[in-house]
């Protein structure tokens, strides 16, 4: 067994069933990779459009692709065709562009909206005000395979988040209950109305509960006691970065 394999199946045991595991595979080689894939692992993490797209053409096409990172609206159009899923949607402009050229490729892409709950200043997303806003105005449909949905083309399926960089473990909970607690703004509205209309529709009903992207290498323990559904986990996988470009 490599030590990738060796760190993968400790990192197995702390994680339970339910809780999807994601390779964070940015920066390391296809080598690398193929060891994680080879001992099980599907579901794989990237951030930059240029690495992903040759690791895409490259590896197995089972492989999960979701990309984390920072996402340009200008590159949307070449990952669509082949990510399962985008976890950093941290704008309506961004989530416009990827319901445009799903649309164009007649494909639905699953995504996260990625909240910025953390003190830092530099992270990523939509501020709690922001994201509330955005759900207040999402119709029911808009959870649902539905052509009603203000964006057909794409699955809004739950919301992305990271703590404070810090060692101080309340702090992270701090973060992780704030970004479970706006997750729960996009549960499905049960309401009779809403029903009558997923019905009548013939559509796909909202997931019961969205899923909850947080947790990294250091913290994922404590993300998954706060009700993490996917925890992304590079370096304790793959050590530190293999190269970068």
């Amino acid at each position: 067994m490599t030590d990738i394999q060796q760190h993968i199946a400790s990192i197995r045991a702390t994680i339970p069933s339910g809780v999807t595991l994601i390779c964070v595979s940015k920066f390391h080689s296809h080598e690398a990779i193929m060891e994680a894939y080879d001992c099980g692992e599907r579901d794989f993490g990237e951030s930059r459009v240029q690495e992903f797209l040759p690791k895409y053409e490259a590896l197995p096409k089972d492989i999960r692709w979701h990309f984390i990172g920072h996402l340009q609206t200008n590159k949307v159009k070449q990952i669509v065709p082949f990510v399962h899923m985008i976890h950093s949607v941290d704008s309506v402009r961004l989530l416009e562009a990827i319901n445009r050229e799903a649309e164009k490729i007649q494909r639905r892409v699953k995504v996260l909206l990625e909240v910025h709950v953390a003190k830092e200043e530099t992270k990523s997303g939509f501020t709690p005000e922001e994201f509330l806003s955005l759900a207040s105005r999402l119709s029911p449909l808009a959870f649902s395979l539905s052509p009603y949905s203000p964006y057909p083309w794409v699955e809004i399926c739950g919301v992305m988040g990271m703590a404070t960089n810090t060692n101080d473990v309340e702090e992270w909970r701090r973060c992780f209950r704030e970004i479970k607690s706006l997750a729960s703004n996009l549960s499905p509205v049960t309401n009779s109305e809403a029903s009558i209309s997923l019905k009548e529709a013939s559509v796909s009903s909202p997931s019961e509960h969205p899923q909850i992207s947080m947790g990294m290498s250091d913290d994922y323990l404590v993300a998954i006691e706060e009700g993490s559904t996917m925890v992304r986990i590079g370096s304790t996988i793959f050590g530190s970065r293999a190269y970068k470009h």
